[in-house]
């Protein structure tokens, strides 16, 4: 029986910058409201902390940098996904050497592989460490979706411990844990799908909004595992309106200006992304922020 890597919440951490560079001192400090939080996971370079203009060195600064500050108090999984087979793996070898707890891995955009590309592609990383590998599902952003059935392939193998679905399809993800079973742990990739992913037996979410509001993020997940589906309901009802508002433009860069807006980091992306005015997004999320914000 495979453990879950983690269940309740893990932040998809963004990085933070400054002129260019990852702001290490910003870094520190989102790092600890996580922590303060009680947040049981991060994820490191995934796609909030925008992997793709990352460098490799970069990446291993910063998977080194956040298992010194972390300290075993929250699982770290680190983003390793590419559309190159041979350079997911070598992320994965490197992940592994700085401390990472878990790898994810998206499916290969661009090259829109087959079903059995995937299966190999994911084999192979899964291979290449001792760490659990979670899958990650998300097609509106690579052209691949993921189904069901190969997930139920990979399922089997010993260090491929779930699936991060963000596809957007509830039906797809019920038949993933119908295939799968209960050894083969889903989590939302979707804030606004949590508490209905939690539903079909889910584990938690990999979430951008506790990046703003870890413990709320955390309170609407335990109240569902705990049976309590009324008060879970309602706080994902009371956050949809801010869940909205931080996928009003393409991810991260929502989510970078309401930090900013707290004074939490910079509003910086790297290229291709590009900030959005604060102008713009002062009356789209102080209100929420006030309003949800305990």
């Amino acid at each position: 029986m495979k453990q879950p890597v983690f269940s309740g919440v893990a932040t998809a951490l963004v990085t933070p910058f400054s002129g260019g560079r990852i702001d290490w001192s910003a870094l520190d400090g989102l790092l600890e409201r996580q922590l303060a939080a009680k947040i049981p996971a991060l994820v490191l370079a995934g796609t909030t902390g925008e992997a793709s203009t990352l460098s490799a060195e970069e990446k291993s600064a910063l998977w080194w940098h956040c298992a010194d500050y972390v300290r075993s108090r929250a699982v770290l999984i680190a983003g390793v996904g590419t559309n190159d087979t041979a350079a997911s793996v070598r992320l994965a070898r490197l992940a592994s050497d700085c401390g990472a707890d878990a790898l994810l891995a998206v499916t290969p955009y661009y090259n829109k592989c087959t079903q059995d590309g995937l299966a190999v592609h994911y084999t192979t990383i899964a291979d290449a460490t001792a760490l659990p590998l979670i899958l990650y599902n998300v097609p509106g952003r690579t052209g691949v979706n993921l189904l069901p059935e190969t997930a139920r392939r990979l399922s089997a193998h010993p260090r491929i411990a779930g699936l991060k679905e963000a596809s957007g399809s509830i039906s797809q993800a019920a038949k993933v844990k119908a295939l799968c079973g209960e050894a083969f742990s889903v989590w939302s990739g979707n804030d606004d799908q949590t508490v209905p992913m939690l539903s079909l037996g889910a584990d938690g979410v990999i979430s951008v909004l506790s990046n703003l509001l870890p413990g709320q993020t955390l309170a609407m997940v335990r109240a569902a595992q705990q049976g309590d589906r009324a008060g879970a309901a309602a706080l994902q009802l009371a956050l949809l309106p801010l869940i909205e508002a931080l996928f009003c433009r393409v991810n991260p860069i929502p989510v970078k200006a309401a930090l900013a807006l707290r004074g939490l980091c910079k509003n910086e992306l790297r290229l291709p992304l590009t900030p959005m005015p604060l102008e713009e997004a002062r009356p789209l999320f102080s209100e929420l922020l006030e309003q949800t914000d305990a």
